[in-house]
């Protein structure tokens, strides 16, 4: 019988170093599969599916991959609910989920700074602020496990990845003992 691996989830509001963490996560977890929520990198057929579509073929992705024993962080915004909906969630012996989070005003002027500037409204930026503050009020309840927090305001990229790692490791080696 093939027992049943974890699978990570690095989520947060946009703005808080998903993305910027995930290079350092593949340099620090090798033994990992690390990719994006971003879909649109896997080809323009990909890119046209609608959401729930798109967090299917991921689980999909991280499902194979652990059939070959390895383990599979995925960073980007995604939710409990949309990965219950998924037809290979139960491929999971748990989904564990990680907040990236900072503060607001760093992450307003991260959001401006970006390439697609022109969209952070401030009904935009607004949105965003609330959402982070979601995470973070539902942490410990909307979770299971419940969802560490690792603030970004002013950690390095390298330093986020090292937290991340502790928490990914101390997760991995706990399915050899239970």
């Amino acid at each position: 019988m093939e027992r049943k691996l974890p699978l990570f989830i690095v989520t947060g509001a946009s703005g808080v170093g998903k993305t910027t963490v995930m290079e350092e996560l593949r340099v620090q977890l090798p033994d990992f599969v690390v990719f994006s929520t971003d879909i649109d990198n896997f080809g323009t057929t990909a890119s046209k599916l609608e959401y729930q579509d798109r967090y299917n073929l991921l689980l999909h992705f991280a499902s194979a991959v652990a059939k070959s024993g390895r383990g599979t962080i995925i960073c980007g915004t995604f939710m409990p609910w949309d990965a219950e909906k998924c037809d290979v969630y139960q491929a999971f012996s748990e989904l564990c989920f990680i907040n990236l989070h900072c503060d607001d005003t760093t992450r307003n002027r991260r959001l401006r700074n970006r390439e697609d500037k022109a969209m952070w409204t401030d009904d935009m930026l607004k949105q965003h602020e609330q959402f982070a503050q979601w995470l973070l009020d539902n942490a410990e309840t909307a979770y299971n496990p419940p969802m560490p927090t690792i603030v970004t305001t002013s950690t390095p990229p390298a330093e986020v990845a090292e937290q991340i790692k502790e928490y990914v490791l101390l997760k991995w080696n706990q399915r050899n003992v239970t």
